[in-house]
């Protein structure tokens, strides 16, 4: 039984409960996320819209069967026919769904699930593939780096790797979100894009070679779907203009790229082999200072205490607050507060 009223939970619930609480109480709206990784996320979203007449809580979909996921968020909310009927019975003013965008808002409505997501005024994406994406902002990591190492040095341009990383992948990006408008994606997968696109033996004194080895594996790969699809020119030029008209743009590919591969297979080992060289500095700057050995024993002691774990810090990155897809965000929940204001 308890159950089953947890399952038709809807946004007319939640409002009543909200008037239950008195009319000088705050408005509680729920605001719904795939994972625990997407809660601290999203709160970096809604906080800035709390104030004394509303607060956000976001939370998990499901705590009964611990169920995980955007299907799972986008199923129990927005069950029909894909035009966000039912779903807008169950989201409303006091219950919101926040979700990851991946590919759906690319794909333009082209499946079920993008429609959904697209749909609704209650569901808001990321506009990046996921918040990975925006944990991996280039303008941020520097920062990132001076967290982990406790060295300000900027020994490496993330800005200029990752303009030039882009656009090395953005032929072939252009590709991938064709395959999956266009249900192609068995033959040419995000499996099959991130592998082409891996930077491989990246090096902190040459990062060059690694851009010249995707753009090499990219130029590869696309000259052999032309040669698979050779008819497809036309709609190809067209759908490349089209995701530009999104937000996409070639020097900003990798926002847009999976998330998880970023950051894991791209970001994540660049940034250990820089924050290895920087921590290398300031080792060796401790050892070669003018102190008593002992002194010196306890700097270094100090420093290696001090020093901070790279996946942690970059999960805990917040820097991507000035960037311009994360505004775009915010602005979408400022005219969904806007309008709720209205109505009450």
């Amino acid at each position: 039984m308890a159950n089953r009223l947890k399952d038709n939970i809807n946004s007319k619930y939640v409002e009543a409960a909200n008037a239950l609480r008195g009319k000088h109480t705050r408005q509680r709206i729920v605001a719904y996320v795939e994972s625990y990784d997407d809660v601290y996320f999203w709160r970096t979203v809604l906080s800035r819209f709390e104030d004394d007449h509303r607060y956000f809580e976001v939370m998990l979909p499901s705590k009964v069967n611990l169920t995980r996921g955007k299907k799972s968020v986008l199923k129990n909310f927005l069950k029909g026919d894909g035009n966000g009927a039912e779903g807008e019975q169950r989201l409303g003013e006091d219950m919101i769904a926040c979700v990851d965008a991946d590919y759906d808002y690319l794909l333009q409505g082209a499946t079920e699930q993008s429609r959904w997501v697209l749909s609704s005024p209650y569901v808001f994406h990321t506009y990046v593939y996921a918040i990975e994406n925006y944990q991996c902002y280039a303008p941020s990591l520097h920062d990132v780096c001076v967290a982990v190492t406790l060295n300000d040095h900027r020994l490496f341009d993330f800005r200029e790797y990752f303009r030039l990383y882009s656009e090395a992948c953005f032929p072939l990006f252009v590709w991938s979100v064709w395959a999956y408008r266009t249900g192609q994606h068995s033959k040419f997968s995000l499996t099959d894009f991130n592998r082409v696109c891996d930077p491989g033996n990246f090096s902190v004194q040459q990062p060059e070679v690694s851009i010249v080895n995707v753009r090499r594996k990219v130029q590869t790969k696309v000259h052999e779907l032309q040669r698979q699809y050779p008819n497809n020119k036309e709609q190809f030029l067209k759908l490349k203009d089209e995701i530009r008209q999104l937000g996409v743009t070639p020097q900003t590919t990798y926002l847009y790229m999976q998330g998880h591969h970023l950051f894991d297979t791209v970001v994540a080992p660049i940034l250990t082999k820089v924050c290895n060289v920087l921590r290398q500095e300031r080792q060796t700057e401790i050892y070669h200072a003018q102190a008593h050995s002992t002194q010196k024993r306890n700097e270094m002691s100090c420093y290696e205490n001090s020093r901070q774990d790279i996946k942690v810090m970059l999960k805990k990155n917040t820097g991507y607050q000035q960037c311009p897809l994360f505004l775009r965000l915010q602005d979408d929940v400022g005219r969904y507060i806007a309008g709720v204001k209205n109505e009450k």
